[in-house]
């Protein structure tokens, strides 16, 4: 059970709970589901009874208790777990939550870069207005690029024309007009401290993008080192390393394929998982920071894994090894399509 069919199932809880009359409530379009906050258990969690509460007339825990029935003994539904202050923590049987992590993978693969994008064309609904500044430009950039990522078209317009330099180096652009009757959004990040053109297109941007907007940046060649210490070259050595792997496994006569695994990396799982709600997030408070850090914990989970990948000495690959693969290069393409947002470069090779 992927979290769309599971974030269906819930709300189908919430309809039948409806239905008999245990609630009085509207149903809410959407649930969203996410892997447990510290605290919590089972593979994924969702605050639905805290939303329903209020309406309901009801604590949140009772109306949790009162779909936690309706839950119980549906097709991969394992156990369920109410948790403070009303948290409904849901386990996936064994056998679905292997079949969820195939389908994960696969959903990835198949998508490709563009995994965790909405469907739908995009028109153009929004105008994001920023000063003449590099950081709110950059910022503005990305916003634009991930309102295109969920369905939604939008155009950077600064106050006055911005300098050419900065669109050579940084490859921001922006319209020289705005349409008065187009909405609205300011974008307006606190300044940068310093020029960040001398670092160069992909660290310049990560300087600008990896701190919160309210947050005054870090513009100095930290962001250049090729070590642990520095995020960005995290981000794009797991990267790397990924497309490594995948040209070693060729060498030695084997490819990736979404499978079972014998043991299973959950914190990375639920990352990959938890990504169309994070691009989602990022996309509606117009803050890339928060696909920045998320990059992050992608990297900092998939690098221990990718040590059990290749067969070792005389060992020969097996299906395991074809699956922590998949597995692999699907957190490596979450980490190029999120880069690529960023307008930032996923090497090959680092």
């Amino acid at each position: 059970m992927t979290p769309v069919e599971l974030s269906r199932t819930v709300l189908s809880a919430v309809r039948r709970a409806v239905d008999v009359g245990e609630l009085d409530v509207s149903l809410p379009e959407r649930v969203v589901v996410t892997p447990p906050r510290p605290g919590g258990c089972g593979d994924y969690a969702t605050n639905v009874a805290l939303q329903l509460a209020r309406p309901a007339g009801r604590p949140a825990p009772v109306v949790a208790q009162v779909l936690r029935g309706h839950l119980l003994g549906l097709d991969g539904i394992g156990d369920v777990t109410v948790t403070e202050p009303g948290f409904l923590n849901i386990s996936l049987r064994d056998a679905d939550a292997e079949a969820a992590l195939v389908r994960l993978v696969e959903d990835v693969r198949r998508a490709g870069e563009r995994y965790a994008y909405a469907p739908g064309a995009a028109e153009a609904v929004v105008e994001l207005r920023c000063p003449r500044e590099v950081r709110a430009l950059v910022v503005a950039d990305v916003v634009k690029r991930l309102l295109h990522s969920q369905g939604s078209e939008a155009r950077v317009v600064p106050v006055g024309p911005i300098p050419a330099r900065w669109e050579q180096i940084l490859g921001v652009h922006a319209e020289p007009v705005g349409d008065d009757t187009v909405p609205a959004v300011h974008v307006r990040p606190v300044p940068a401290p310093a020029d960040p053109l001398p670092l160069g297109r992909d660290a310049g941007r990560w300087a600008l993008l990896h701190p919160a907007g309210r947050d005054r940046p870090r513009v100095g060649d930290e962001h250049l080192v090729q070590r642990e210490s520095n995020p960005l070259f995290r981000v794009r050595y797991a990267h790397a390393r990924v497309r490594a792997l995948g040209r070693s496994a060729a060498d030695l006569g084997f490819g990736a394929q979404a499978g079972p695994l014998d043991v299973v990396p959950s914190e990375l799982v639920a990352l990959l998982a938890d990504h169309p709600r994070v691009l989602a997030r990022a996309a509606d408070h117009h803050a890339p920071d928060v696909l920045a850090r998320h990059l992050v914990s992608v990297a900092d989970a998939v690098l221990p894994f990718l040590a059990t990948v290749l067969p070792r000495g005389d060992e020969k690959p097996s299906a395991a090894h074809r699956a922590r693969l998949a597995l692999a290069e699907a957190a490596g393409t979450v980490l190029a399509g999120g880069l690529s947002l960023l307008g930032i470069d996923a090497p090959e090779h680092l």
